[in-house]
This record gives structure tokens, sequence and C-alpha cells, in this order.
């Protein structure tokens, strides 16, 4: 297959795992001679998802994602998200008889429920429905993996992730000099993300939070002593890792957890929850530590060697996660 539409309603300038994800495949898909065409929200009218504003949801996609298939005509389709764009574009793949693959980012049954405190049993209904045709369901660890089928999915395959191990170094001089020893939380500062679990943990040093989101001005209020930068990007936010000694993940529903490959990558030992992503990402390593008491992870971490964190890292690439992506593809017709 030559010619590979991947459509996403997660795109630039959104930050988030998606979009490094879908950007680090794509790039290296073009890098092999391959001919990707992406659908994604700027193309489109789109208006802001109430609950995050930096989030938009695209309107009217379906004549326009319509055309698109016609003047392209994919080889194979990958839709990525769950949003109206992948909803557009799975009704047109049904309709049309074309075969496609999806994957599963993000628990969004779990998001839901956090936000608005439904059962998450009805989240799971409509994602189920969304993926049901698809020809393989992408997802990045076993442990995802085993929940979704408990959960009634089929075909669901695996498609780990990778790290930029040249970008992300502890050879990298620190954006910051705070007082050590330095903590560090990289991502959405949103509810979901569980970062008050970290946050108001007893610890000694400096707590760094790297990241927007609709919870950024509240939780600056609430912990005046945690140093807060905003979102940051590249050597900008490699430079931030490298500002910390041990990074901190509190996230109990990511399905993978990028920015703790990251932050190994950085040199920062890392402590979780054993929750779906970390049980996966950090299995096999002395430079992570889990534990459902996450102070106690902590401590684990502060006494961690970079050494151990960095080699850990070095299993993971671009290379393997684009080959894999491509080997889960199906020919559209």
């Amino acid at each position: 297959m030559k010619r590979i539409l991947i459509v996403t309603d997660a795109w630039h300038p959104q930050v988030n795992g998606v979009v490094r994800t879908m950007q680090s495949v794509i790039d290296r898909l073009k890098a092999r001679g391959l001919e990707i065409r992406t659908i994604t929200p700027d193309m489109f009218l789109t208006v802001p998802l109430p609950v995050y504003p930096e989030v938009q949801l695209s309107l009217f996609g379906a004549r326009k994602i319509r055309q698109i298939f016609d003047a392209f005509e994919p080889d194979a389709v990958h839709i990525s998200t769950e949003g109206p764009l992948g909803w557009a574009a799975r009704n047109l793949c049904v309709k049309r008889g074309l075969s496609f693959t999806t994957s599963y980012h993000t628990k969004f049954p779990e998001y839901v429920s956090a936000m608005l405190r439904v059962p998450t049993s009805w989240g799971y209904r409509v994602i189920r429905r969304f993926h049901a045709p698809s020809s393989a369901v992408m997802v990045a660890t076993k442990t995802l993996e085993n929940e979704l089928v408990g959960h009634g999915f089929e075909n669901v395959v695996s498609w780990t992730r990778g790290v930029d191990t040249d970008l992300f170094t502890p050879k990298r001089p620190p954006a910051l000099e705070l007082a050590k020893p330095v903590s560090v939380y990289v991502g959405r500062v949103s509810v979901e993300k569980n970062i008050e679990a970290f946050l108001h943990l007893d610890m000694p040093g400096t707590k760094l939070v790297v990241g927007g989101g609709p919870q950024l001005d509240q939780l600056k209020q609430k912990y005046p002593d945690v140093v807060f930068t905003g979102p940051k990007f590249g050597e900008d936010l490699a430079a931030h890792y490298t500002s910390g000694d041990i990074f901190v993940f509190p996230s109990l529903t990511d399905t993978f957890g990028l920015v703790m490959l990251e932050a190994m990558a950085s040199g920062l030992p890392v402590a979780a929850f054993p929750v779906t992503g970390p049980l996966d990402v950090l299995e096999g390593t002395d430079g992570a530590f889990m534990d459902e008491d996450l102070s106690k992870a902590v401590d684990k971490a502060l006494r961690a060697t970079s050494k151990k964190a960095r080699k850990h890292a070095e299993k993971f690439s671009w290379e393997a996660c684009t080959d894999q992506f491509l080997a889960n593809l199906v020919h559209a017709r």
C-alpha cells in the first residue's frame, strides 16, 4: 500500500500524547516514501469543547471528507480518534464497504465518568459501537488490550510507542534551577490526570508542573509553593525534564503515558500507580517504581539512578512503532 489516509480529531496546536504519536509516525511514514493524507480539525469549521476549550470539535465535515476520500483513493484508512471527524470517516467507510483500522488512545468512558459523574458503562457502549466495524483496534499495551476485550471489544491488536532519545537526554542543560530534589509532572493540567494525588504529597524540595489545561489557574491558587510553567515544546520541554530529579505520574486513566518514557530518556526515575499504562511501560526496570501509595513510589524513585531510567527508555523506538502501525493496516478495498 502506498497511499494512507489518517483521520484524527487530535491535532496541532493540541499538546498531548496522541498528537505526538501520530506526528512522529506520519513523519517516518513519509520518510519511507509513502503518500500520507491527513484529515484534521484545522480543515473545518470548529467550536471549542466546553470542558476543554483548547480541543476543537469539527462541524459539518461529512461532505469534505467524502471529497477527500474520492480524490485521494486511499489504499488504507486509519481513524485515530472517536471525535466528530472520526465518526464521519467511520460512517463513510461503513456505508461504502471500505475496510479501516482504528486506535484507542484515551479512556473516554473513565474521563466522562470523572467529569459528569455518569456510569462508565454508558461510555463503553458508545465507544464499542464506534470501533465495532474496525478491522483492527490498535492499543498501546497488553494490559489495555485485555481490558478492552473484557469490555466486549474485538480485533484488538498491539501498537507500541516510541521516544526520541536524541531530543530527550540527560545531557541537556536544565531550563530551571530549583531547590532540590525536584519532582516533575508533565502533561495536561486537568481533573482526569489526578494531579492532586501528586501535589498534596508531603515531599522535600520542589514540585514542578509543566503543561496547560482547565485546572491550571485553580491549582496555581491552591498550591502556591508549586512551580507551574504552562506548556512547553521541543528542546524547551526537554530542558524542563532535566530540571528535575524524578518524574511523578499520578494518572489512573492514561492508556500509555508517553511522558514517562520522555522523562526516563531524560534520566528521571519515575513514580506511578500500578495501573494500565505504567504496568506495561515500566515493566522490568529498576529506574521506575509503582505503588498504591504514591509517596512510597516517590521515596524509591528518589533513591534510583539516572542511568537505569535512561537504559529503559532506550528500548523504545519510533521506528519499531511505525513498523507495527504499518503491519496492522488493512487494504481499504
